[in-house]
């Protein structure tokens, strides 16, 4: 299943995590073992068996485990939970939860990290917490956001914090998680959810499109449409966040340091170097936006130009404001059914000219990886 899987552009993620309950196969095994945080008298600090990563039987105990999915084909794992080690606990290398309870996640992310690169070559997990160091396990996501306006906003600001620490990718639950998201919400937040660098629509049933009807499924289609064809620009500015430290969703005062109005602005973000992202936080048509620098800038929707400071903006096709800086040329791609099916030979650009200049835009080539300047 798993191969008929990949070969129609389908990659498979399973979920787990790193507490196992007394009804859990594995948890006569792991107690036998020892390979569990145990508290101060060596017993359970909890009910369940928690994972002790500083325990190098632990880790390779776990990562046979991994490994053996990853072998059979899964693409990723869903690193899940990891910020509930005991604070009361101790550790195998003798240092109690006040030390390693931070340090958890880190050690967690790193030991799925590790299998999944031997065993298939990628780097890739989809963790929900971390810490200092967990940058070069990429990526996480925002964890269970409200599906509330202000679920929205918390998860853009959780985006822009996690940026300003040095995570280049991240990502969300389109729409929120914890209960089943109203319309209207889910539509305001599915264009900034495909404007991320990885994309990810989970949370309580229904997330499927089509249990919103058949006008929803193609508006939905069009949002991951859209991200398809930016395809080449996302892949080209991600290229230079790994190269540089870069968040690929990024404040505005990282781009515009200079800029003091960039400094304020937490409910939008530069899309790698030459986009700008402005969600709609709530129902509407229009809404202030900050433009920064000395430049102006061109709405991706419908063309109209904008200088810096302040200002009120109407949304176009999708309920979000897409603005490109003046001298980006944007690199695009026809859509196709999944990334395995891109011709990267097709890449045509378009180019945001206000003031006479070159228009100049990076290119990174799916088979060579070379990252080019090109100017047009």
């Amino acid at each position: 299943m798993l191969a008929d899987l990949k070969s129609q552009g389908f990659r498979t993620c399973l979920w787990q995590l790193p507490y196992f309950t007394p009804k859990n196969k594995f948890f006569p095994e792991l107690v036998e073992k020892g390979l569990y945080v145990r508290n101060g008298r060596g017993q359970l600090p909890y009910e369940d068996v928690v994972l002790d990563f500083t325990n190098p039987e632990t880790v390779k105990w776990y990562q046979e485990k991994i490994g053996r999915l990853i072998g059979m084909g899964v693409g990723a794992i869903k690193v899940d939970f990891g910020e509930g080690a005991p604070l009361e606990g101790v550790y195998a290398n003798g240092r109690t939860g006040l030390y390693e309870h931070n340090l958890y996640p880190l050690r967690y992310n790193r030991a799925v990290a590790e299998v999944t690169r031997a065993t298939s070559g990628d780097n890739i997990i989809w963790a929900r917490s971390a810490w200092a160091g967990s940058q070069r396990y990429p990526l996480h996501w925002g964890g269970d956001a409200a599906t509330t306006d202000a679920g929205l906003l918390g998860t853009v600001r959780a985006g822009l914090s996690l940026g300003m620490s040095g995570f280049c990718f991240w990502s969300n639950d389109i729409g929120g998680f914890v209960t089943d998201s109203p319309e209207n919400l889910y539509r305001r937040w599915l264009p900034y959810g495909f404007l991320t660098s990885h994309s990810r629509v989970h949370g309580a049933p229904p997330t499927e499109p089509w249990h919103y009807g058949k006008e929803f499924t193609d508006y939905f289609r069009r949002c991951a449409e859209m991200k398809y064809r930016l395809m080449p620009y996302v892949y080209a500015q991600s290229r230079q966040c790994t190269l540089n430290g870069w968040p690929m969703m990024r404040a505005l005062a990282i781009e515009f340091p200079d800029d003091p109005g960039a400094w304020k602005i937490e409910d939008q973000y530069m899309f790698g170097s030459d986009i700008l992202v402005a969600p709609m936080m709530e129902d509407g048509k229009s809404r202030d936006v900050y433009v920064p620098g000395r430049m102006k800038w061109t709405d991706y929707q419908t063309g109209r130009v904008y200088s810096h400071g302040w200002n009120h903006i109407e949304t176009a096709e999708l309920p979000i404001i897409i603005l490109v800086r003046d001298g980006a040329a944007i690199p695009h791609l026809p859509v196709s059914q999944s990334t395995d099916e891109m011709d990267w030979k097709k890449v045509t650009w378009k180019k945001y000219l206000v003031d006479e200049k070159k228009a100049t835009g990076l290119l990174c080539l799916h088979a060579d990886g070379e990252l080019k300047t090109v100017e047009m």
